[in-house]
């Protein structure tokens, strides 16, 4: 299943100004989450599919997208191309119905060439 580094989610509750790792460590203490090794992650597949399905399929895009430009703005402050890489990943999760306008679209777009162009010359 998937894993959220610990480090990660306070600088994105940081940028966003809520709260994540208290609500986090609340689920590990009612044993939904695991937390080792400074990442967070689901204890069993079945636990990360219920959580998703109960987040509407439009909420959690829009959540994706918003966790996706949040991270971006801190990758390019700090200079961190793998957390761009990541961000980039959480604005494609939310997919084209996040895009609010054809303004923010183009920025995506950009974003998402810069990111590729990375790729390809770490590989």
């Amino acid at each position: 299943g998937s894993s959220a580094d610990v480090h990660l989610v306070q600088r994105l509750e940081t940028e966003i100004r809520q709260s994540l790792v208290e609500q986090l460590d609340t689920a590990v203490a009612a044993n939904v989450l695991g937390k080792r090794n400074g990442k967070f992650y689901f204890l069993h597949d079945k636990l990360q599919e219920t959580a998703y399905s109960v987040i509407k399929s439009d909420v959690r895009c829009l959540e994706h997208f918003r966790y996706g430009l949040a991270l971006s703005n801190v990758a390019v402050r700090e200079k961190d191309d793998k957390l761009l890489i990541i961000a980039v990943g959480q604005i494609n999760h939310g997919g084209p119905r996040a895009v609010a306008d054809g303004e923010q679209g183009v920025t995506v777009a950009k974003m998402n060439l810069d990111v590729g162009k990375k790729v390809m010359k770490m590989s």
